[in-house]
């Protein structure tokens, strides 16, 4: 325990919070609710492009121009101060360079999670410390609690079903989490709206970013293609046979999971089951043919328990909107986790990320590896 943090492991009166504002009214309600329970709160907004960049940040997506002014507005309005950090290199090689790099390896990178995991919770993170501030917060709908059993910060859902972003944290550690706060983590989005609207806040009735940040219009491919000058050669499509159904357009303009948009006729829908980056095949599946029943996962972080000792039935997610699902977790060495699921999965792309739970609290997330079957 820190010198500065109660025995339940929550905040106190007075204490400094900095707050991460995306000029958002999750953001902007978070900063309200720290400075309504006493807490000293400071906003401050990540740059995150720089000018020649800036056209890519559209109000489609988020971290634009318009959402810093909105954040530091929201700040005037509560009284407290605000400030701009220049984070475009670090978004640069963490987030873009990430996404590039994935997609050019045949997986299907989420930079979204990339830049909580790498910019909001690490480089921000290591703001916080050097300006001696206690927390971070966020307006993530998701929970945190001191386990008095373990002694471990624990991860948990938002108490909205419908807005939880536990799974977008799963990487955050201990040290993360002893100086995080999460205070929308009991409320629904209806009910963040209406504080905004009484509080009067410009941002009460702003649209959620849909749009990945720095590709706001047009494909994935198109933008790697511009950025890396990559090409991405036509191929076959195959079943899982190796029998040539037909001819790709390039692997990055498709996901694993994908059923619109392949391109092939078939008695039944089709769905992309792998991208073979080795001899550049596509390789596609009636439903029963695109599931899987095993992954690896690799570069684990645990949350809820130190590691596992045994294998584990626990819940699993291995994409954001999904339900989590019955599986077998085992841990095969520090870092690398074998999930089995009691029934075959659809859509487990190597490069997104599994993530474990045991009722509400997050026990280990980690990437996509590869499928095993």
């Amino acid at each position: 325990m820190g010198p500065s943090e109660a025995a339940d492991g929550q905040p106190r009166p007075g204490q400094r919070v900095l707050v991460a504002m995306s000029g958002g009214v999750d953001s902007s309600v978070a900063a309200l609710l720290l400075t309504r329970a006493g807490l000293e709160a400071h906003g401050t907004t990540m740059k995150l492009f720089d000018a020649q960049q800036a056209c890519l940040a559209s109000d489609k997506g988020c971290c634009s121009a318009r959402d810093i002014e909105d954040a530091r507005q929201v700040c005037l309005d509560l009284g407290i101060p605000h400030y701009a950090f220049n984070f475009t290199r670090t978004f640069e090689r963490e987030v873009i360079d990430r996404f590039c790099q994935g997609y050019l390896a045949g997986r299907t990178p989420n930079p979204c999670v990339d830049c909580n995991r790498y910019v909001k919770f690490e480089a921000l993170q290591e703001r916080r410390a050097q300006l001696g501030f206690d927390y971070l917060a966020t307006g993530h709908y998701a929970r945190r609690a001191l386990n008095p059993r373990t002694g471990r910060f624990e991860l948990r859902r938002g108490l909205d079903p419908d807005k939880d972003q536990s799974y977008v944290l799963f990487h955050l550690t201990q040290d993360n989490l002893r100086h995080m706060l999460f205070p929308l983590g009991d409320l629904t989005k209806a009910d963040v709206r209406d504080l905004a609207r009484q509080q009067g806040f410009g941002t009460a009735e702003k649209h959620e970013s849909q749009d990945i940040c720095f590709v706001p219009t047009g494909s994935y491919a198109d933008f790697i293609e511009r950025r890396t000058n990559a090409a991405f050669p036509p191929g076959p499509i195959v079943n899982r046979a190796g029998r040539v159904l037909g001819t790709h357009r390039g692997l990055p303009h498709y996901t694993v999971g994908q059923r619109k948009g392949i391109g092939v006729a078939a008695e039944a829908p089709l769905f992309v089951y792998e991208k073979r980056i080795a001899d550049n095949a596509l390789v596609v599946g009636f439903d029963e043919d695109a599931r899987c029943t095993s992954i690896l996962v690799r570069e684990a972080n645990f949350v809820a328990l130190p590691c596992l000792e045994q294998p584990m039935g626990l819940e699993v997610k291995t994409h954001y909107r999904q339900t989590a699902v019955p599986a077998l977790v085992s841990q095969l060495n520090a870092d690398t986790l074998r999930i089995d699921f009691e029934q075959p999965q659809r859509a487990c792309a190597p490069g997104q990320f599994a993530v474990a739970y045991q009722g509400d609290a997050v026990v280990c997330g980690g990437t996509i590896e590869r499928v095993l079957s």
